[in-house]
């Protein structure tokens, strides 16, 4: 199949590997993209007017793709800051806690316990949900801060947020710039996670093994003057309106609902935005009734604070990733709603033909495709972030995909999980300080435990995705 590649096409391209070189560099890319979006309308339209108003109607449409999932993480730490708040979140892990009685168990129960909150709450809000309960009981059973703070970084920033399979934020970017459904991205990573999680976990566990048997990895190991983050006080005394056994029965109805949710998607069928939606609405209406429950007469105001809290969240979460995914939108159909049919006849978006043309002029195979996915998806999340580049990853997984013929769902995993693992707390340090705060210990020191482990995880997962595609 011939494909005519235009000035559109190459400058697509410069732009993608610029892109590409600022993140290594560790600077911003936002500027880059809105750059970018205005030489594609220019080059397209050839009027200013139409390039300026184009970069407007890039974060449109970004926003309205991104919407959902912006709307259910907001509900969900709006959530985790009331349970926090009124003591739940205590009750709710407190069981666990009586199952750690060594450093081994400290260790996986902690992991387990952080994974399994994540997939419902997200990291971030975890952090704070089994940091605060879990931390000393772990310390008593002789697991040192830095090995609570590994367990919680590998098993929720790592496992949990690189497969995203309730809330699919994640597979919704990386989907989207693909161009394919989110339900193969999920599908495709579970292999993928898998093998990464057991790997990396596993490692990560021997070295920390070793060290405290060889007296190098201690109780003080990594610690800092900064004391580890504490509840808001304020709030936790708000909470005192909620008897014990409210809040007994709310750790028992409150996992039975999501649990439910998650019987839903598989009855009816729920994927993408219908799974997210259930998600959000359960939150939401959780979060409505024990806000009245506990608050009473300020039920209402506090309601609304806690839904304000989420959305600030939200939005500083999501506000660099829309530019970046306003440019990658581009790469696909968005180009078309944006700029009109300026592509040639036979075209496929600029994505789909660049991708023609790599097949036909570089001999691609699988071994060098998830090779370069894992490098980019590493790249990518140099950032901190873990999502601004995720589409990135989606897309050039959808260029390599037309190349081989075959692979885009793998391909696209593999970016994802490589971007998120790195970038999404894991690796970098900036990223580690939720984590390390509520440990008490220095991020830095945690970035550099975390290392070989996920650098060994990321190898074998990339060697096994090259027999995946």
């Amino acid at each position: 199949m011939d494909v005519s590649l235009l000035s559109l096409h190459w400058v697509y391209l410069a732009f993608v590997m610029l892109i590409i070189g600022f993140m290594v560099m560790r600077r911003d890319t936002t500027i880059v993209c809105i750059v970018g979006i205005l030489a594609l309308g220019l080059l397209a339209t050839h009027s200013v007017s139409s390039s300026v108003g184009g970069v407007f109607s890039g974060f449109i449409y970004a926003i309205k793709e991104l919407i959902g999932t912006i709307l259910v993480i907001s509900l969900i730490v709006a959530l985790s800051k009331l349970l926090i708040g009124t003591g739940i979140n205590e009750v709710m892990i407190s069981p666990v806690a009586r199952l750690i009685r060594s450093p081994a168990l400290a260790f996986w129960i902690i992991g387990i316990v952080m994974m399994v909150i994540s997939w419902f709450f997200w990291p971030s809000p975890a952090v704070a949900l089994v940091g605060a309960v879990l931390l000393p009981v772990a310390l008593r059973a002789g697991l040192p801060a830095l090995g609570v703070a590994a367990a919680m970084n590998l098993f929720g920033h790592g496992i949990a947020l690189s497969g995203d399979f309730v809330i699919q934020g994640a597979p919704k970017l990386t989907a989207d710039a693909a161009g394919i459904p989110v339900s193969d991205v999920i599908s495709a990573s579970v292999p993928l996670v898998i093998v990464m999680g057991v790997v990396t976990t596993a490692v990560a566990y021997w070295y920390m093994k070793r060290d405290m048997q060889s007296g190098k990895l201690t109780m003080d190991t990594g610690r800092t003057a900064i004391a580890p983050a504490e509840t808001d006080h304020s709030q936790q005394k708000s909470g005192v309106l909620l008897s014990p056994a409210v809040k007994k029965t709310s750790a028992i109805v409150i996992p039975l609902l999501f649990a439910l949710d998650i019987v839903a998607m598989f009855r009816l069928d729920l994927q993408g935005g219908d799974a997210t939606a259930l998600i959000g609405g359960t939150a939401l209406i959780i979060m409505i009734a024990l806000s009245l429950l506990a608050h009473r007469g300020a039920g209402l105001e506090k309601a609304t604070s806690y839904l304000i809290e989420g959305f600030l969240f939200g939005f500083k979460v999501f506000g660099p990733v829309i530019p970046i995914a306003a440019f990658f939108y581009l790469g696909d159909s968005a180009f078309t709603d944006i700029f009109g049919k300026v592509l040639p006849e036979n075209s496929h978006g600029i994505v789909n033909d660049l991708g023609l043309a790599l097949a036909q002029t570089v001999p691609i195979n699988t071994g060098v495709s998830a090779v370069t996915l894992t490098t980019v998806g590493a790249i990518t999340g140099l950032d901190g972030s873990g999502f601004s580049g995720i589409s990135l990853a989606g897309s050039i997984a959808h260029l390599f995909a037309a190349a081989i013929g075959s692979g885009i769902a793998t391909l696209t995993a593999l970016g994802q999980i490589a971007a998120i693992w790195v970038g999404g707390g894991t690796l970098v340090p900036w990223a580690l300080i939720p984590a390390a705060a509520i440990c008490g210990i220095d991020p830095f020191e945690l970035a550099r435990r975390n290392v070989k482990p996920v650098v060994i995880g990321l190898a074998v997962t990339t060697i096994v995705a090259m027999f995946l595609i």
